[in-house]
């Protein structure tokens, strides 16, 4: 199967600029290709990986990738995708943005491979040494007004309330720029990216071809973006977006995110992002569909992923974490990786002038709030329903002491198989 093939099985083709002529070029050999990544942040997120793992498949292909880390596009701003003008980052926030998402990006792509080692590129440094003058005379003049206010990534921003700046509306030339100097100086003729990047990528396509006159191919291929069965976006949270940091998005909460997908996008997630063959993922589906309870494909696509962004250590000390919220082991958890599953559940505070030298369990049960009272405490215990540190507690006279505190200031008690609470004292 080609790479092209296979991109449509796993449902990530969108657009091409020319199908045709793109499958007979990838059929003659080896071709350099690339995608952006704006440093609007200091980590990527899951969106950006579609068109990250889509180099890597290209690159386990036999074809070059380039990243491009925009250090000049990120000072402005792509109006593509958003409602509203984005804040103009300050440089140093932009350079600290940019070193992170290339230590991210390395991560990725095979920048060592003998034959096709992928390469990392900042466009600012192709960019920042331009005068506005030649930048109007050498690109300005290729691009027709009229056109450009009929992107689509403009004219949404024109038919809103607070319309686009004359800065975001200029995005698309230094995209399309971007593309002409990668196309003439590494002979990199293909760009891929999110359907949301169609207007820029094209507008890279006509610059080449009017600079040099058709002499040179070049071609812009589409991914769809990556959203839920409803429709919203994929990789969104009620706290914001899931990033691939793990000091802004943990490993156990990454994996936790997918091991919760929806029954009605874990089939796609497991095309689309990850490397698992198409017999693997057909038969992933099969399961789902006769065993839902099992989740058995969602937790592939946790492990996949976890071990893709995070490495094996991080993907085991996750579900380590995440057997803890099943009555697992508590032996050998580092206090970071507890402190991810106290997030996860009710936790009460103590004052240590209350605890003193230790508390009976059922004062602590009611404290935690898992039972009302301290008669409904005794009963619970008594019926081998509490368990304390995931250990069943079998007398209801046990005092809980420091020396049952994990860490020395957390005890974490389960009522009946799901109900959790945490009790800190400080």
């Amino acid at each position: 199967m080609t790479i092209l093939e296979d991109l449509q099985w796993r449902g990530l083709y969108a657009d091409c600029t020319d199908l045709a002529a793109l499958t007979k070029r990838l059929a003659a050999g080896p071709l350099t290709l690339y995608c952006g990544f704006d440093p609007t942040a200091d980590s990527l997120h899951v969106g950006n990986l579609v068109p990250l793992l889509a180099l890597r498949r290209f690159q386990l292909a036999g074809h070059i990738p380039i990243a491009l880390a925009g250090g000049a596009t990120g000072m402005v701003g792509d109006p593509s995708g958003k409602s509203d003008e984005r804040n103009l980052q300050t440089p140093e926030q932009v350079a600290h943005n940019i070193a992170a998402i290339r230590e991210q990006l390395s991560r990725f792509l095979d920048f060592k491979a003998a034959s096709n080692p992928a390469r990392l590129v900042d466009n600012s440094t192709w960019t920042a040494p331009l005068s506005f003058l030649e930048f109007l005379r050498d690109v300005g003049k290729h691009f027709s007004v009229n056109v450009m206010m009929a992107k689509d990534s403009v004219r949404a921003r024109l038919e809103g309330e607070s319309g686009i700046s004359y800065t975001e509306f200029s995005y698309q030339l230094l995209q399309a720029n971007d593309f002409l100097h990668l196309r003439t100086e590494m002979n990199c003729e293909l760009q891929v990216g999110a359907t949301d990047q169609w207007g820029n990528i094209t507008a890279g396509t006509d610059l080449i071809r009017k600079k040099h006159g058709g002499s040179l191919s070049a071609w812009g291929l589409v991914f769809p973006l990556l959203t839920k069965a409803d429709g919203t976006k994929y990789g969104k949270t009620a706290s914001g977006a899931v990033w691939l940091d793990a000091k802004r998005t943990s490993p156990y909460r990454f994996y936790q995110f997918f091991v919760q997908a929806d029954d009605a996008d874990v089939g796609k997630l497991l095309r689309v992002l990850t490397f698992l063959s198409h017999d693997e993922i057909t038969a992933l589906e099969a399961e789902l569909k006769s065993n839902p309870g099992a989740r058995t494909a969602q937790k592939a696509l946790a492990r996949e992923l976890t071990t893709l962004v995070h490495g094996p250590d991080a993907l085991a000390a996750a579900i380590k974490a995440s057997d803890i919220l099943f009555g697992g082991s508590l032996d050998g958890v580092t206090e970071a990786l507890f402190n991810d599953v106290v997030g996860e559940v009710p936790t009460k505070e103590l004052p240590a002038a209350t605890f003193g030298a230790g508390l009976g369990i059922t004062d602590l049960l009611v404290h935690a709030g898992l039972c009302p009272s301290k008669g409904q405490a005794r009963k619970d215990v008594e019926g081998g329903g509490i368990n304390l540190n995931n250990t069943r507690v079998a007398d209801v006279a046990r005092t809980v002491t420091s020396g049952d505190l994990l860490f020395g200031k957390y005890v974490l008690l389960r009522k009946g198989k799901r109900t959790y609470a945490v009790v800190h004292v400080s």
